[in-house]
């Protein structure tokens, strides 16, 4: 017997806009979690899939003398250096899309009825095409640069090519099915996002 189809969500936000948070709130509710970020992490790991294209594109400068990858050298390439970027892109998307889909089956088999799609560059990638809906979690520009800041230990600077290597937020806001704002306490956002997944719930068990 084939699985029924979960209801995806797509799950985006820019950089410090407390995505990871949300997530975890919404698995507490029941939805099955599939992390864009997660699956990068391990396809880069030790032993990763994708270190030796790696490897190829960016030379040895950008590993330790033990084999792993530096990811704050790489990290210093590709936020300043859109080439770069892009160059990394194109080997980590594929394997990262691949991945998700496999997950996102498996959810499936395991009778999830909703799926979270977490994904940072959800609509850059095409991911939304996946999704029944999609949420965007959007912050004040000044206070996003505060925690990006305090979280990574990095400079303003740092942090503004960060935030700017991505999509601007108002782009993902326009495209989103709903825009939450998350420079508020954080019970507020929790209220928010439990209403949205309730809702998303209902549909899925109509469908």
């Amino acid at each position: 017997m084939l699985a029924s189809k979960p209801y995806v969500i797509g799950l985006t936000g820019g950089i410090g806009c407390g995505k990871t948070e949300a997530a975890q709130y919404l698995k507490t509710m029941g939805a099955a979690h599939v992390d864009a970020d997660a699956i990068s992490r391990a396809l880069t790991a030790e032993g990763g899939e994708a270190l030796g294209e790696i490897r190829r594109v960016f030379g040895d400068a950008a590993f330790h003398p033990d084999g792993t990858l530096d990811r704050a050298v790489l990290g210093r390439l590709v936020f300043a250096n859109e080439a770069a970027r892009r160059a990394l892109e194109g080997i980590m998307h594929p394997l990262v899309q691949r991945d998700m889909l496999l997950a996102m089956d498996a959810a499936a088999d395991a009778g999830a009825k909703v799926v979270i799609l977490d994904v940072p560059l959800l609509f850059e990638t095409g991911m939304d095409a996946l999704c029944d809906e999609t949420w965007a979690l959007y912050l004040d520009r000044d206070m996003q640069i505060t925690r990006v800041v305090s979280r990574d230990g990095i400079s303003r600077e740092e942090a503004e090519r960060r935030i700017d290597s991505q999509m601007p937020s108002d782009q993902r806001v326009a495209r989103a099915t709903h825009a939450i704002d998350t420079d508020r306490p954080i019970e507020k956002t929790r209220a928010e996002l439990e209403q949205l997944y309730r809702a998303a719930l209902k549909k899925a068990e109509k469908a």
